[in-house]
């Protein structure tokens, strides 16, 4: 079983649209160039680390990592107990974070499918195409039954 996808955080990167425009007008109105400078790469370093989500199903592992890769995490097929579909609510925002259902990983839209651990974690992976992310793990975790019994 082989699952790839990358979700785009429009969000965020209008997010930095707006906070470029912000910047560009503070600069304008006669802000040292150094303020100007590491606002702009703080805005930039942001927009490149949480831009995307990509989520992978390969080998026995259910790996995701944001932008460029240097924000992954990667948890074992056969330890997770369960999987589903749910809806986070939109206060629970955006980015990588605890809340009380657990940690949380997304980058755009409310959409996300809840893993349970064997060891008691639970985390929530944000995607814009669920189903597909949940039916993924199914089949990896069945694949990797099939293999210890032969």
């Amino acid at each position: 079983m082989h699952y790839k996808h990358t979700q785009i955080g429009y969000f965020m990167i209008s997010c930095g649209a707006i906070a470029l425009v912000i910047a560009l007008e503070v600069f304008y109105r006669k802000a040292t160039v150094s303020a100007m400078l590491g606002g702009l790469a703080a805005i930039f370093v942001i927009i490149g680390l949480f831009a995307t989500l990509t989520v992978e199903i390969r080998d026995g592992l259910l790996k995701f990592h944001f932008g460029p890769g240097l924000i992954r995490k990667k948890l074992k097929v056969a330890e997770i107990e369960s999987c589903e579909v749910v809806r986070n609510p939109w206060y629970y925002g955006w980015g990588i974070h605890a809340t009380r259902k657990g940690w949380i990983y997304n980058v755009s839209g409310f959409e996300a499918v809840e893993i349970l651990m064997s060891d008691g974690r639970r985390l929530r992976i944000g995607t814009d195409e669920p189903e597909l992310l949940r039916k993924a793990v199914l089949t990896a975790q069945m694949e990797g039954r099939r293999k210890r019994r032969a």
